[in-house]
């Protein structure tokens, strides 16, 4: 397969891409299984299923009752017999009503049977604000699972890495946690036909620089490769990373970035403290590269508040490409 032509010939959504993704799973591994609820006949909360039980059937695109914790619960157990299911989340909010599945038996089961069993389960969370949903529908959750051993965490931010990503937690044997924001839904960029694999736990240079290393995630990629371009015209070269896996880290990217730049910020929308800005920062704190900082590190995370549901508000609580370009300026402020 000539990868290049693939990549210039056609573009998809976002959405497109996970669905295709799933299709390619469906049709090549009669393991795979998708569960959650209004994925069949309505095509998902958000359209990303679409009609692919017209493809399959029910009996492999399956409808699960309103209970974010039974359909989670069946999910792993699915797993456990040999299964591949994907479980779909309408909104990752719902996923607190699962977590005893996620948290205590996805996440754990291979450790207590001393590696004896796998839990080769994914689950799909649509993400974030900016589509007016507030507070309960609208949250950044990532770190609450990353910060779970057993567990793998991915926020693909192109079409391209949706697939790509989807495809690599289907081959792990551990349970996949996949972050997608809302709003990159409707994104359209190059995808290849068929199956490809983005690897789990690499970071991608999304664009080069020698004056500040961006590291950022999800739809803040795109935020963060809009400040750069402005912040260009100001002789200020970013570094943007997006980090695609928030766990496991691509500690080595990361490192090698700062020492190169010596200089940092960490831009996500889930709040502020204790966010995955705050392991970044803390990690390379705790290598040789804190000795290349020639200023503090910066976390530009989302505010201490639930999500408002006033569009102004919203657009408030969560970095916007103005935030990212003051604190760039900040950060190499003396350096001009």
């Amino acid at each position: 397969m000539n990868v290049a032509a693939d990549i210039e010939a056609r573009e998809l959504s976002y959405a497109e891409a996970i669905r295709e993704a799933m299709d390619v799973a469906l049709a090549s591994d009669e393991r795979v299984i998708l569960m959650g609820e209004d994925i069949g006949v309505y095509g998902g909360a958000f359209q990303v299923t679409g009609d692919l039980i017209d493809t399959y059937g029910p009996d492999r695109v399956i409808d699960t009752p309103i209970s974010e914790l039974g359909g989670a619960g069946v999910a792993v157990g699915a797993a456990l017999t040999g299964l591949r299911p994907i479980f779909e989340f309408q909104f990752s909010d719902f996923a607190t009503l699962a977590m005893e599945q996620i948290v205590n038996q996805a996440a754990k089961v291979r450790y207590m049977l001393g590696g004896a069993v796998s839990v080769p389960v994914v689950m799909r969370f649509p993400a974030g604000s900016g589509t007016g949903a507030a507070a309960q529908h609208s949250q950044s959750l990532e770190a609450w699972f990353a910060h779970v051993p057993g567990l793998k965490v991915v926020q693909p931010s192109t079409p391209h890495d949706a697939k790509g990503l989807l495809l690599a937690a289907l081959e792990d044997p551990d349970p996949v946690m996949i972050f997608e924001h809302k709003l990159l839904y409707k994104m359209r960029g190059a995808v290849p036909e068929g199956h490809y694999t983005v690897p789990i736990g690499k970071a991608e240079i999304r664009r080069e620089g020698v004056d500040v290393s961006i590291v950022a995630t999800s739809i803040m990629v795109h935020k963060v490769l809009e400040a750069a371009e402005m912040l260009a015209g100001e002789g200020i070269e970013a570094e943007v990373i997006d980090l695609r896996t928030v766990r496991p880290l691509d500690r080595e990217t990361v490192l090698a970035s700062v020492r190169k730049t010596s200089r940092l910020v960490c831009v996500y929308e889930a709040v502020k403290t204790l966010g995955i800005g705050a392991e970044i920062s803390a990690m390379v704190a705790e290598s040789d590269a804190f000795d290349y900082l020639d200023a503090p590190i910066v976390r530009l995370g989302g505010a201490e508040c639930p999500i408002p549901y006033n569009p102004e508000l919203e657009k408030a609580a969560v970095p916007q490409v103005e935030d990212i370009i003051e604190a760039v300026r900040a950060q190499v402020k003396g350096r001009l």
